[in-house]
């Protein structure tokens, strides 16, 4: 596979390059020069995935976490099979798609003559692409501080029901604290919330100007395992979020549909016909 850059010229040859694999709000990344200020999460994943891609990129990168300490650019070369300053344009590309940071730094803290070496590491970031969405990392918080805070008689599923009630109407407040949207009535109750469940993977899908469906469950690949428990908590996170917004109008419904989320935005007190 060919570079996404023009590499410096390189007297041998490496391995031939080949597209490898691809790899929710999280670790702040850094957006690289190509990217500019104004990129997504969305789009940076996908740019340190695509970054990936490439099989030495790859090796080195894989070398740079094994090694447990800052690394050359000739140790990363020797271990690529490939001259120092082709492995220097690929870290370089690593550390502006957020993989790894970089700086000057005398190898194990032996001081010589001379300028100190770059030296490269692993940055502190988790990754995931999932297509569609899955956001498994939502319900572990769910369920950890549901049984963290389970109540003296209240029951572990009733303790998970409130828990993932609050944690949406967290994310309803922040929103709401970002872009104070004033009062909401039932169009931009829709319209607020559909902002907040798009970023969780929902894919929300606005039928009308009082109705959302949610065409994707990011906790589906665990619906098969207890689906009253996993709908159950679904439905109350997302009442959470209209609760944070302060939202007027609309309500979250249980609405099940085959390979859809169970729960829809329906103005308050229509009817359940579509």
């Amino acid at each position: 596979m060919a570079s996404d850059a023009t590499p410096p010229p390189e007297t041998g040859s490496g391995p031939d390059l080949a597209p490898g694999p691809g790899l929710t709000p999280r670790p702040e990344f850094a957006t690289g020069p190509d990217l500019g200020p104004g990129a997504t999460d969305d789009d940076v994943r996908v740019r340190a995935v695509a970054v990936l891609a490439d099989d030495q990129r790859r090796t080195m990168y894989a070398f740079a976490r094994r090694a447990r300490r800052p690394v050359t650019r000739e140790e990363a070369a020797a271990e690529a099979g490939i001259s120092a300053k082709l492995a220097a344009f690929h870290l370089d590309k690593l550390v502006a798609a957020g993989l790894l940071r970089s700086r000057y730094e005398a190898p194990g803290g032996i001081r010589k003559v001379g300028r100190k070496p770059k030296v490269y590491e692993p940055a502190d970031v988790d990754i995931r692409i999932s297509i569609p969405e899955r956001r498994p990392d939502v319900i572990a918080d769910i369920l950890i501080a549901a049984v963290l805070s389970e109540e003296p008689g209240e029951g572990a599923r009733a303790a998970a029901m409130r828990t993932a009630r609050r944690h949406g109407e967290e994310s309803g407040t922040a929103q709401r604290a970002r872009f104070r949207p004033g009062r909401l009535g039932p169009e931009r109750s829709v319209s607020a919330g559909q902002a907040v469940l798009e970023g969780y993977g929902f894919e929300p899908d606005r039928t009308a100007p009082t109705r959302l469906r949610l065409l994707n469950c990011p906790f589906h690949h665990l619906v098969g395992r207890s689906p009253e428990l996993v709908c159950g908590i679904n439905h109350a996170f997302v009442c959470g979020i209209l609760d944070g917004l302060r939202t007027t109008g609309i309500e979250a419904r249980l609405a099940p549909k085959p390979g859809q989320c169970c729960v829809e935005l329906r103005e308050s007190g229509a009817d359940d016909a579509d």
